[in-house]
């Protein structure tokens, strides 16, 4: 992998006024907003909340990177790449470790938010938890968010991921939190990444329908090499079209 391309693809994304919005700051500004409706000054709640706006955060900012990969694909920027001495696997690393990059600062801040303004008290392998674990329990969004670009275009994009993240969000505990799902929405929710990528900090503020830390990191190794082999996949059928 060119280190000199990775870097350029940072830059790019971080001169982003929308990924500064909807990765960064909006998870911080719906943490604090649901904290100060749902919590109830109690320290449980809100560390719920902190896992669960922690795992968006991280979410979207995994996927953010995908969003670019559908117009270098339509401006023929992708096969231009392949001309070059980056190779493919390079390049679709670089866009990965650019996902991770991204879900990064969220996964710092709504955290720090926690701890300084709203009183979450954790040991510190309860903060490495909810910080390292949903930061890496992330991988299989960025190359979802990989596969969502090789396969849209830069018109059906936007209204793909939107749908994507919503459904997530909404279906996977993260917006709706486990504790007030029926038992058929949470049978669903099992289904899906995010809500193992809320699992993963969950166990960490409280026990209640939490499930085993190895159990949810398994689902997503399994999730992330599915999607690992899409994404290949769906690069090599467009290369074979150059």
């Amino acid at each position: 992998m060119s280190v000199g391309y990775l870097v350029l693809e940072l830059r790019r994304a971080l001169r982003s006024t929308r990924f500064l919005i909807f990765t960064i700051a909006f998870p911080v500004v719906l943490f604090l907003l649901y904290t100060g409706i749902f919590g109830g000054g109690e320290s449980a709640a809100i560390g719920v909340l902190m896992v669960n706006m922690t795992a968006y955060g991280a979410m979207s900012g995994a996927l953010f990177a995908g969003t670019r990969v559908a117009v270098e694909r339509a401006t023929g920027w992708q096969r231009q790449l392949r001309l070059t001495p980056l190779s493919g696997s390079g390049y679709l690393s670089a866009k990965a470790l650019t996902g991770m990059v991204l879900a990064m600062p969220a996964v710092i801040l709504v955290p720090l938010v926690g701890g300084v303004f709203e009183g979450v008290t954790l040991d510190a392998a309860g903060w490495l938890r909810i910080v390292l674990g949903t930061w890496l329990a992330a991988v299989p969004f960025a190359l979802m968010g990989l596969l969502i670009g090789q396969l849209g275009t830069p018109e059906s994009l936007q209204p793909i991921m939107t749908l994507v993240m919503m459904t997530m969000a909404l279906l996977g505990g993260i917006f709706i939190p486990v504790d007030t799902m029926p038992g058929w929405l949470l049978d669903v929710a099992h289904v899906l990444p995010s809500y193992w990528l809320g699992q993963v900090g969950r166990g960490a503020v409280t026990s209640d329908l939490s499930v085993n830390l190895g159990q949810a990191v398994l689902v997503l190794a399994v999730w992330a090499a599915v999607l690992a082999v899409a994404v290949t996949r769906r690069y090599r059928r467009d290369s074979a079209r150059v």
